[in-house]
């Protein structure tokens, strides 16, 4: 089950990167993941309230240790969506501090907000910055692109739920 990005992930969050800054973790236990995280759309899945809108996407996280695979769902939580997409695809560069970095740890488990924008006429482009986390992990995606097929414009306070 999904749990909500709260205030005290963000502590939880901001003591392990503190910890994590300070202290050398054990090899095998945590550290820094930096790597690709890209995000595709499922075909169908696509909703739009005008003030919200949601679509449920595929992930892979490539990261100097291999590939992880996540079910996830990303969409404007609240602002403008006047898009009609066919297709989406979103690519964000990551750096995450986590509590377990092994391979398959799906260490990006979590919930990330921030601020997105794009727009599409035939083809689109976007951009948004998030940063989040979950139970394990925090997480900057400061570079985030969109490319979609479609028509309209978006901006607002983007999410992504990654599981």
């Amino acid at each position: 089950m999904k749990q909500p990005f709260t205030l005290k992930h963000s502590i939880h969050a901001a003591c392990a990167a503190l910890t994590l800054f300070f202290v050398q973790p054990a090899p095998a236990q945590g550290g820094i993941e930096v790597g690709i995280l890209t995000c595709k759309s499922r075909p169908g899945t696509r909703m739009n309230f005008i003030v919200h809108s949601k679509t449920l996407v595929d992930c892979t996280f490539a990261h100097s240790a291999g590939e992880e695979h996540y079910n996830g769902e990303t969409g404007i939580g609240l602002g403008i969506d006047l898009h009609s997409k066919t297709s989406e695809q979103y690519v964000f560069a990551v750096l995450s501090v986590s509590s377990d970095v092994s391979p398959e740890a799906h260490a990006l488990a979590g919930t990330y907000i921030g601020g997105r924008a794009s727009a599409a006429f035939g083809i689109g482009a976007g951009g948004s910055v998030l940063i989040g986390g979950g139970d394990r992990n925090f997480s900057l995606k400061p570079v985030g692109i969109e490319t979609s097929t479609g028509i309209g414009a978006a901006a607002g306070v983007g999410y992504l739920s990654l599981d």
